[in-house]
């Protein structure tokens, strides 16, 4: 017997629906994402405060390593929403584009907008001077979004695009670009 995956067939029901219907869930899936980023951010603090954890990276050092780390990270997710808006989509999983994107940054790996949120928080982190947002709450929600990615998001694209997503996801890294390019030949 098969078993159902709700959250995928979900996702897709949603993603392959009503154009109108995934217009009104845009927006309520990027708040969502963002009060939840929030909210992570500030049980950072909270578990900081709570452990009694010491600031790290002292002014200003911790701007020194802070600020690189944002502007990669706001750089990096920027430029990859900007190519989900080209080919008629949005980053909410609810209204994504209808094809494989393989454009710009997602050329070299498959999530940079997601790549672009780690190190927007380790970069808050660094700025923050958080012990917990940089070594323990950044790292679980890496964690966290990898297997998100792998028991929900992956499968409806493979179901949703097919072969092309499937030629896509064989050739290029989840997350960490490869240094050299891959012959092309046989």
């Amino acid at each position: 017997m098969k078993r159902t995956n709700i959250p995928v067939n979900t996702f897709f029901k949603i993603a392959t629906g009503s154009k109108r219907f995934r217009i009104l869930l845009t927006p309520v899936g990027a708040i969502f994402f963002l009060v939840l980023l929030g909210c992570w951010i500030a049980l950072s603090l909270w578990l900081d405060r709570l452990a009694g954890f010491p600031k790290i990276f002292s002014p200003p050092l911790n701007m020194a390593l802070a600020l690189p780390l944002l502007l990669a990270g706001i750089f990096l997710a920027s430029w990859s929403v900007a190519h989900f808006l080209r080919a008629r989509g949005t980053p909410v999983p609810f209204n994504p584009p209808p094809r494989v994107v393989t454009t710009g940054p997602y050329a070299y790996c498959r999530n940079p907008m997601v790549s672009g949120i780690f190190f927007i928080l380790l970069g808050l982190g660094a700025f923050l001077r958080s012990v917990s947002l940089l070594f323990i709450l950044t790292p679980v929600f890496i964690l966290l979004n990898i297997l998100e990615l792998q028991r929900v998001e992956e499968p409806e694209l493979e179901k949703r695009l097919g072969q092309k997503y499937l030629v896509y996801k064989r050739g290029t890294p989840m997350f960490i670009p490869r240094l050299k390019r891959k012959s092309r030949r046989g």
